[in-house]
């Protein structure tokens, strides 16, 4: 049975969901103001609503409340993300995942009771300010406000050593969760396991773990 997602404004965000979610085979409704994003997207989705979606009694009459999610993609107008968000928890919407636009948009679509809150802006400026200080950095996953996933492509001083002999519990308090090699996915690595050159790293801890192991990395190449 397909997934059925609704998604609430369609700006660069909502648009690029909208496009993987057709990838995924989902049947996707879209709601936005504006007739001319509606339109611009009308290969991706299986219905389109040009309406504004703080209009509660169109949202029922739609029966908003029958989708499995609904991500609220609402672009600048923070009042009406949070007055969509809290409109949607009412009708009964079982998840409701939205967009925060900075970190006191998202506290208080917590407090309203969105089930997964995104900072899609501050997500991406972490993952390119991590790119851009540590070079062996692959990929960048925030997990929680403070602990992370990083994809990390073993160097010079990390090649043919034993997990256990690099001790990066002791020395860091980061652990390694997997290893990808050549696209094999070695998940909870034995520590007898050698790395090996072209081995990426999937590696979590904290923030301030991660960055301490990246910034030694860096001095010592």
């Amino acid at each position: 049975m397909k997934k059925e997602i609704a998604v609430i404004g369609l700006g660069r965000f909502g648009g690029s969901i909208v496009m993987e979610l057709s990838e995924m085979d989902a049947e996707v409704l879209v709601i936005d103001t504006d007739e001319a994003r509606v339109n611009e997207y009308q290969e991706y989705y299986s219905e389109g609503i040009i309406g504004d979606s703080t209009d509660e009694a169109m949202l029922k009459s739609i029966g908003i409340h029958n989708y499995d999610n609904v991500i609220v993609a609402i672009g600048d107008n923070i009042q009406a993300s949070i007055l969509t968000t809290l409109i949607l928890k009412d009708l009964g919407v079982e998840k409701v995942t939205a967009k925060a636009q900075n970190a006191y948009h998202g506290r208080v679509l917590e407090k309203i009771g969105a089930d997964i809150v995104v900072h899609p802006e501050r997500d991406m400026g972490r993952r390119i300010a991590h790119r851009l200080v540590s070079s062996a950095v692959v990929e960048y996953l925030e997990v929680s406000s403070s602990h992370s996933i990083i994809e990390y492509s073993a160097n010079l001083k990390l090649e043919n050593k034993r997990i256990n002999d690099l001790n990066l519990k002791d020395k860091f308090g980061i652990s390694i969760i997997a290893i990808n090699r050549d696209n094999d996915i070695i998940v909870s690595p034995d520590g007898q396991i050698t790395i090996l050159t072209g081995d990426i790293l999937i590696l979590i801890g904290s923030d301030a773990q991660l960055n301490n192991f990246e910034n030694t990395m860096e001095r010592l190449k």
